[in-house]
């Protein structure tokens, strides 16, 4: 039972920091790693980046079309298969991502001795 109140605590712990996070650079964790991703490549696929993430098809989709409609990431068709649907950061994505300070931001003491 000690475990899974740990757990819970440590779950706790990420939420808040993630709220944090969201207030300051209006954008969820998820987002914000699907840009980390994309920094550190030319281009990925949806499948690529949900795999990366560790998010299941549906919600990799979600996540992928919230920072599109921000305008932080475009799609870009295949050269092989024009079906094939890729994505790359835009300017202001890279800009975004460029921009994050995270050594500024509080850890959660929980969370910080895990880092």
């Amino acid at each position: 039972m000690e475990k899974l109140c740990k757990i819970r605590d440590i779950q706790r712990a990420v939420n808040r920091f993630e709220q944090d996070f969201e207030r300051k650079y209006g954008i969820c964790l998820n987002e914000g790693m699907v840009l980390c991703s994309l920094l550190k490549v030319d281009s990925l696929s949806a499948g690529e980046l949900g795999e990366l993430l560790g998010l299941s098809p549906s919600n990799a989709s979600k996540v992928i079309r919230s920072v599109e409609v921000k305008g932080f990431i475009e799609r870009i068709l295949g050269d092989k298969d024009r079906r094939q649907m890729y994505f790359s950061l835009t300017e202001r994505g890279k800009e975004l991502i460029l921009s994050l300070k995270c050594d500024e931001m509080e850890i959660p003491p929980l969370l910080d001795g895990l880092l």
